[in-house]
């Protein structure tokens, strides 16, 4: 765990570096509801060893629902969007003033809540180098849309209730009609959650390879020279 400062706070994430020296590209890895748990911090040991300093922001800030839906979905609802925003943007600020770290090669990641905030990374950082939305929260309005830079890939379930194919279908249209470079994918047969929850009624094995494979080649092609 590392601490750097949020406006007059101090937080905290889960740091993960990868080997060798000089300067690498780096992620900002966004939790789903449940918190900072070790899924997530599996995931940001696996981007390490993949060559990226990778920073799992805690955006609840200490507080985790272990696998209690009811606390997470009351950790998310009392999670002030203003603070969230300004914790990515301190995350973005403390990779992009280490010297392992190359400025120019910064992305973001996330999951479920995580794949929202890892969207509004790109929203509100013009220099996020490349997004990845996994089931996350969309936006609809094309003026905020027209501010993302980063280059955007997604991975979506077909039935997922919440966000469902329209929802992605509608974003991605805005999105090209706006000149963003996007790549999104929908699977069928698969819904909310389906490349990062345990639960074998959710999960779905092959979709989720397919997005982890698609995440890395996008991540190498964006963030990684040569």
């Amino acid at each position: 765990m590392v601490s750097y400062k949020s406006g007059d706070e101090t937080v905290s994430g889960y740091l993960a570096l990868p080997p060798g020296t000089g300067k690498h590209p780096a992620l900002i890895v966004v939790h789903e509801w449940w918190g900072l748990n070790d899924w997530v911090r599996g995931k940001t040991e696996r981007f390490s060893r993949d060559g990226y300093v990778a920073l799992a922001v805690d955006l609840y800030r200490g507080k985790s629902a272990g696998n209690d839906a009811d606390v997470a979905h009351q950790l998310m609802r009392g999670l002030p969007e203003d603070r969230a925003a300004r914790d990515l943007d301190a995350a973005f600020r403390y990779l992009s003033q280490r010297p392992d770290v190359d400025a120019s090669r910064i992305g973001s990641i996330g999951w479920c809540m995580g794949g929202g905030y890892s969207l509004q990374a790109a929203i509100e950082e013009p220099n996020l180098a490349a997004c990845v939305i996994n089931y996350g929260r969309l936006v609809t309005d094309p003026k905020t849309i027209a501010k993302i830079h980063a280059p955007l890939l997604g991975n979506f379930g077909a039935e997922d209730q919440g966000i469902p194919p329209s929802m992605v279908e509608a974003f991605e249209k805005e999105a090209r009609a706006a000149g963003k470079t996007i790549d999104f994918k929908i699977y069928p047969g698969a819904g909310h959650g389906f490349a990062s929850n345990p639960d074998p009624k959710v999960y779905r094995p092959v979709a989720a390879r397919d997005a982890d494979a698609r995440t890395n080649a996008f991540l190498a092609k964006m963030l990684k020279k040569g």
